[in-house]
This record gives C-alpha cells, sequence and structure tokens, in this order.
C-alpha cells in the first residue's frame, strides 16, 4: 500500500528542485536584460520620439480643430451626422470636466498601437493565409498571447525596458494584435475560389491577386479584427498606467489606490466614449466597404 501513495497525490517536483529552476531562469533572464537591455532600448527610440512628438502635437492642436477632424472622419467613415453630432458633443463633455489633456495622451498612445498592430498584423495574417505550415506555427502563439493574464506580459517587459512609455506600448500591442491577425487570415481564406480562379485565369499574378481580389473581398473582416484591437488596446489602458504610461488609465489607477469614486467613473465613462466613438467608426466603415464590393459585385 506503502508504493502505492503516488496514486493519491500527484507527483511534483521538490521545493529546492523548483527553487532552483526558478533561480536559473530568472538570473538568466536578469543577464540577458543587463547584456542586451540597453541596445533593445536604442532600438525603441525612433518610436519614443514618434510618441511624444504625436503626444505633444495633440496637446498643441487647438479643442475646436480636434473636434473637427475627428467628428469629419466620423462623418467620412460613416455618412452620419448623428455619429458625428455624438463625437463633438462627448469630447466637448471630456473637456469640460477636465480630462482633455489624458484624453490626448490616450488617444496617441492608442493609435499608435493601433497602427503598429496593423503593420505587424496583417502580413503575418496574410502568411498565415497563404501556408498552412505558418497558421500551425503562429495559432499556439495566439492562443498564448490571448489567454495569458495581462498583468503577466509587463513583467518581462518592465525587467528588460524599465518604466515608460515603450514598456506599455509594447504590452498593448502584445495584447492586441491577436485580432487583427486571424481576422486577416480568416477573411483571406473565406474568399470565394472561383474569384481567385477567374483573376488567375485573366493572367492576374500572385501579388495582383492578394492587393487587387483577396485584400479588398476580405477587408469587412480585416476591418472587424482592427475594431476588436483598438477594443482591445483600450482596455489595456489602466493596466499599462501601472508601468507609467500616462492617460485617463492613470487616475483610474489612483482611484482604486485612493477611493476617490467620482474621479475614477468620470475618466473611466471617457475611456468608454473613445472606445464607442472608435467602435462605431471603424464599423461603419466596415459596413460601407462591403455596401461597396457587394455594389459592385450586383454591377
Amino acid at each position: 500500500m506503502a508504493d502505492s501513495g503516488w496514486l493519491s497525490e500527484i507527483p511534483q517536483l521538490s521545493r529546492g528542485e523548483l527553487r532552483d529552476i526558478r533561480k536559473f531562469l530568472d538570473t538568466g533572464y536578469r543577464e540577458f536584460s543587463r547584456e542586451y537591455g540597453e541596445m533593445i532600448e536604442g532600438f525603441f527610440d525612433p518610436l519614443l520620439s514618434f510618441l511624444v512628438w504625436f503626444e505633444k502635437l495633440l496637446l498643441a492642436t487647438p479643442w475646436w480643430l480636434i473636434i473637427a477632424i475627428v467628428a469629419g472622419l466620423a462623418y467620412l467613415s460613416s455618412r452620419s451626422w448623428k455619429l458625428s453630432l455624438g463625437v463633438v458633443i462627448s469630447f466637448f463633455l471630456i473637456g469640460y470636466f477636465g480630462m482633455w489633456d489624458d484624453t490626448m495622451r490616450t488617444m496617441s498612445i492608442i493609435l499608435v498601437c493601433t497602427l503598429m498592430a496593423i503593420v505587424l498584423g496583417v502580413p503575418i495574417g496574410i502568411a498565415m493565409a497563404r501556408s498552412d505550415r505558418v497558421q500551425m506555427a503562429v495559432t499556439p502563439m495566439l492562443d498564448i498571447m490571448q489567454t495569458m493574464p495581462a498583468f503577466v506580459y509587463l513583467i518581462p517587459v518592465v525587467m528588460l525596458l524599465g518604466i515608460g512609455k515603450i514598456p506599455g506600448v509594447i504590452a498593448v500591442v502584445i495584447y492586441a494584435i491577436p485580432p487583427v491577425i486571424r481576422l486577416t487570415n480568416l477573411g483571406i481564406r473565406l474568399v470565394d475560389k472561383d474569384v481567385l480562379e477567374a483573376a488567375t485565369a485573366y493572367g492576374a499574378s500572385s501579388v495582383q491577386r492578394l492587393m487587387g481580389v483577396q485584400l479588398p473581398l476580405a477587408m469587412p473582416t480585416i476591418m472587424a479584427g482592427i475594431n476588436q484591437t483598438i477594443m482591445m488596446a483600450l482596455s489595456m489602458v489602466v493596466i499599462a498606467s501601472m508601468i507609467g504610461v500616462k492617460g485617463l488609465g492613470q487616475p483610474v489607477l489612483k482611484s482604486i489606490t485612493n477611493q476617490y469614486f467620482t474621479l475614477g467613473l468620470l475618466n473611466g465613462l471617457a475611456i468608454v466614449a473613445l472606445a464607442i466613438i472608435f467602435d462605431r467608426v471603424s464599423q461603419a466603415y466596415a459596413k460601407r466597404s462591403q455596401r461597396y464590393l457587394e455594389g459592385m459585385d450586383n454591377g
């Protein structure tokens, strides 16, 4: 009976062995940080310069011009004056309650993170759509990225790069990029094979098929991925504020630690307003592009 003790308790490493493994991994990562941290930080210097410049640009631009530009973009995307009016009212109320500067800082980092996610994510999604092997290799990584607790992203990034904007951007991009990769892959794979065969019959090369047929037809699905990426980036704002990312997240974090209900509520509502605006504009653009493609097909 004594020999069957392993049946009642799962076999596990001793505390000493587990401590040695942790010590080995922690020491290895610290040494890697000391050896290559400055080089990696230097690699991201142009991105930091762009972030600082873009944030200063938004903060220096007159409030009425920012509202006019965002409302104009909303109208161009949706052709809806109601959405544009909602944008104007939302941004005016954000400024009226003293949250304008933090909102501009949040907008700057969200727009940069979304741009990075698109630039990196769409090519990866295209590669996945064109190769089953790439899809098999990348899909488990996306599963890990989407299920790993957001706080865990902050640990290696902060150890490597310290506290500031760049670690926040990296953490947000890692957290937010999976939807645009997955939906780019899905959108291209769902393009009708008959359409591709017709393009091939007209002598289109693989690049011409991709740029002229697959990407335009997949655009509504890709836009849905971009929409989800923006939403996930905004949801990461409060967590990123823990490592020095300025914006609407910091007052929310302050309100949690000091139990300031109204401060947290107002800044939380400002984040919600941004999320709704970005969501409605991107969805409206996706629907318009889909209707345009359907009109071309009917024509």
